[in-house]
């Protein structure tokens, strides 16, 4: 034979041996790869993707947090930008009402000024010689060119009166056309952080989707083990060691309202009865307690009375991250409530179980 030829021969000798070979039972020899299933066939199950190892779940978990995190500032710039069009669209309608009003006095005022006008006029057609010649009593005449003159005075009071309300009714003007514009701008930011918000979630929801079911549970361990951590480290401080702040009425109100909610679902924007974000709960919970304080986290740290951390007491809130984001309600002994996130529910944690900026109190 040829070359050609004991060359093919060779290689299905090579093929019946190996066949053979497998064929046998207890055969000490590895298999050879399987050979790939066909993509075409919707009956066939692909293998099972390998686990995701833990170092991969750590910077799974850094990244949601981060997602969360900018979707935490983005709703915070939707509750500021939605709490500032209210005031502005109350604002709107009381200057509407003035401007109503001021139309209805200029109106008033000016018939009052055309009878005053017409009674001067039909009273006042001759000199006030002729008038006091032509009169049989003289102090009748004289007590009517009295009365001239006061209807004069008042014509002029008429007159100054209608410039001042036309004056008052530009301004109006001016005013109502400037909160609107402010109002225009704030729902721009707002339709812009809600975007972002939506942005944020997604992707943290589409991240966490690609993972299975065991790879889940791994994940919350090691969130809730992060936590810990960060709870632990924060008490060995030795941060609470001899506080005894005791709550106010106003402050266990606050406590008792938060505490209440426990179970309900975290939503951007809302501010219960059935769910709420971390700023909501907070500003409801003192709503309850008979304080008003500003709606986001940002504002209550802003506006609120700072106090040390180991000096806080139930009641009090604290602020997270450098950005204050995030706000919880301190609830006693090393402990919080807070609406954490999306697809979280209202929960207690440790207070120290995330980067405390500061604390501050409503009813300082």
């Amino acid at each position: 034979m040829g070359t050609g030829k004991r060359g093919l021969l060779a290689a299905a000798v090579t093929v019946v041996c190996a066949v053979t070979v497998l064929a046998v039972p207890g055969t000490a020899l590895a298999a050879p790869s399987p050979t790939p299933l066909p993509t075409t066939n919707p009956n066939l199950t692909p293998p099972p993707a390998a686990p995701v190892p833990n170092k991969d779940l750590e910077a799974i978990r850094k990244k949601l947090d981060k997602l969360y995190h900018d979707a935490a500032v983005a709703t915070d710039a939707y509750n500021a930008a939605e709490e500032q069009a209210e005031k502005q669209s109350a604002e709107l309608v009381e200057l509407a009402k003035k401007i109503v009003k001021g139309r209805e006095k200029l109106t008033e005022l000016k018939d009052r000024a055309g009878a005053a006008a017409r009674s001067q006029y039909r009273g006042g057609g001759l000199p006030d010689e002729a008038q006091l010649l032509l009169s049989d009593d003289p102090g009748e005449f004289l007590d009517g060119a009295g009365r001239v003159i006061q209807g004069q005075r008042a014509t002029k009071g008429l007159i100054g009166e209608m410039t001042r309300t036309q004056q008052d009714l530009e301004q109006y003007a001016k005013d109502a056309s400037t909160q609107w514009q402010k109002l225009e701008a704030n729902r721009k930011t707002k339709a812009e952080a809600q975007k972002k918000i939506e942005k944020q979630i997604t992707a943290a929801e589409k991240l966490e989707s690609q993972l299975e079911k065991e790879e889940k549970e791994r994940l919350a361990q090691l969130q809730e083990q992060a936590a810990q951590q960060a709870q632990t480290a924060w008490l060995d401080t030795g941060v609470l060691d001899g506080t005894k702040g005791t709550a106010t009425a106003q402050g266990q109100r606050a406590v008792q309202y938060a505490t209440a909610q426990i179970g309900k679902p975290y939503e951007w924007g809302a501010e219960g009865p059935s769910s709420f974000d971390c700023s909501g709960l907070t500003s409801q919970a003192w709503a309850d307690a008979g304080r008003t304080i500003p709606r986001t986290s940002q504002e209550q740290w802003r506006q609120l009375t700072h106090v040390p951390v180991e000096d806080m007491r139930p009641g009090d809130l604290i602020i997270y991250f450098s950005d204050a984001s995030h706000v919880a309600l301190y609830v006693g002994d090393g402990t919080m409530v807070h609406a954490p996130r999306p697809g979280r529910s209202i929960t207690l944690a440790g207070a120290g179980s995330m980067p405390i900026l500061g604390v501050v109190r409503p009813d300082a």
